[in-house]
């Protein structure tokens, strides 16, 4: 934690902010007192003791965000650590030669972590009264500095862009896609860094997030980069929401004594009163609940997606006529008592460490839908909705895709729910073209919002 605060105020220094040694000295001290993984007290003391004026504070919280989000990426990629050596390789076979431009190394030092260099020819751009001279046209300087940034920005961009196509026969499409939504990031963290034109006294500067705002942000986070805080803080929204839907489902019943109107009933009877509808008729059929079966994959980042849907299926299984949950990697097996019998987190750790599958098995799509037709085939009938959570990735073994078209016959639906990004669906070893074809409906599923929306259309 030393070197990474050490780290930041090097970088708040190049930036303009003035930090003190004694201060840097009183932060650590001051951060043994809170609870550092709790970011809104880490944040505040840093802000307390590194930003002295309102102006300072607006720049802090910029540089901020830039240090312990933008550019710390790599958490939304499952295989950050092993990426490491591609993005130090990658980076250094797209430097410039020694007598190139300097400007172009500051952006490819910014895609590497380190934003100094970037900042130090950004701090013109950044703050009022930097650039020199008076009158008309004194800020001429600091705006061909950005239109040189930027323009830097961009073809490091088509660069790297004519790299990854070029290593296509040379690299893993897998280290290819991380690598491109690595450096997207990046790149729309320097241009946006280099393109916002706030002033230290403007409105959103003194703004504070609303609690609903911190919900869509958490509902915007991948399933696979949420921290252990946010998984928490996950739980709590998820308990929430739960409420919300079912006193919107018990409005629904609530009702049903009187229904919606029954038009065909209602013109009918008020034929003997020359077409004026005296007597007013309702259906008092109540909504129609319907069976859930669920496959889920629990193999890799597919399981970060797959828990937080069991969660809410579970939490909500009052909704529904009947809840069955299978789980699988290379086999199956049903874990629907589990969930019943434990509560919904305990149950979920029971899963991991007790249930008969072996977690670091190749995925074997194929082989799950054969033991499913196998031993549960007769659970499916026309009032069964089937929900499959998984990548389609099989390993290019046999997808078995005649067996969940037989599924889909027997089901009410077959709703498919893929946590990959959408633009890899098609790459590979998946057979997401091929099962697409036995779904009736395919939605991605890779953050909360994602599915919550799931949710409502299911329940609601």
């Amino acid at each position: 934690m030393v070197n990474l605060l050490l780290k930041f105020v090097s970088i708040a220094r190049v930036a303009g902010l003035r930090v003190s040694t004694a201060e840097v000295l009183d932060c650590l001290n001051q951060l043994k007192l809170v609870d550092m993984l709790d970011e809104p007290q880490f944040a505040a003391v840093l802000r307390a003791n590194f930003a002295k004026s309102r102006r300072e504070q607006f720049h802090f919280d910029r540089l901020y965000d830039l240090f312990f989000h933008e550019l710390r990426q790599e958490s939304n990629i499952a295989h950050a650590d092993p990426l490491a050596d591609q993005i130090q390789s990658t980076l250094q076979a797209l430097i410039p030669e020694p007598n190139g431009n300097d400007t172009s190394q500051a952006v490819l030092d910014f895609l590497g972590g380190d934003p100094q260099s970037f900042l130090e020819r950004l701090q013109p751009g950044l703050f009022e009264g930097d650039g020199k001279g008076g009158g008309m046209g004194s800020n001429l300087g600091p705006m061909v500095q950005r239109l040189e940034l930027m323009l830097q920005i961009n073809a490091v961009a088509d660069a790297l862009a004519q790299f990854l196509i070029d290593q296509r026969d040379r690299m893993h499409w897998e280290t290819r896609r991380d690598l491109k939504e690595l450096f997207d990031a990046r790149l729309d963290s320097a241009r946006r860094l280099l393109t916002r034109q706030s002033r230290p006294f403007d409105d959103d500067s003194r703004t504070i997030t609303s609690y609903q705002q911190h919900l869509d942000r958490l509902g915007e986070i991948h399933f696979a980069s949420l921290t252990k805080k946010e998984v928490e803080g996950m739980r709590e929204v998820i308990e929430q929401l739960v409420r919300k839907l079912k006193d919107n489902v018990g409005r629904r019943y609530a009702v049903k004594n009187r229904g919606s109107l029954d038009v065909k009933k209602t013109l009918r009877r008020a034929a003997g009163y020359q077409g004026i509808p005296l007597e007013l008729f309702f259906r008092n059929r109540p909504p129609r609940k319907t069976k859930i079966v669920t496959l889920c994959d629990v193999s890799g980042s597919v399981w970060s997606a797959a828990r937080f849907m069991l969660n809410m299926l579970y939490s909500l299984q009052e909704c529904f006529t009947q809840v069955r949950s299978f789980v699988f990697v290379a086999g199956l097996e049903e874990v629907s008592k589990i969930f019943e019998d434990c509560e919904i987190n305990q149950a979920i750790e029971k899963v991991l460490r007790d249930v008969n599958i072996e977690y670091n098995a190749a995925t074997d799509y194929g082989l799950t839908l054969r033991q499913f037709k196998k031993r549960y085939m007769d659970i499916l009938n026309k009032k069964t909705t089937l929900i499959i959570i998984g990548d389609g990735r099989s390993n290019y073994g046999n997808p078995e895709d005649q067996i969940l078209d037989e599924m889909r016959q027997r089901s009410r639906r077959v709703i498919w729910l893929n946590p990959e990004t959408q633009y890899f669906w098609y790459t590979g070893d998946s057979e997401m073209r091929t099962y697409q074809a036995c779904c009736d409906e395919v939605r991605p599923c890779q953050n909360l919002n994602q599915l919550l929306d799931f949710i409502k259309s299911l329940v609601l």
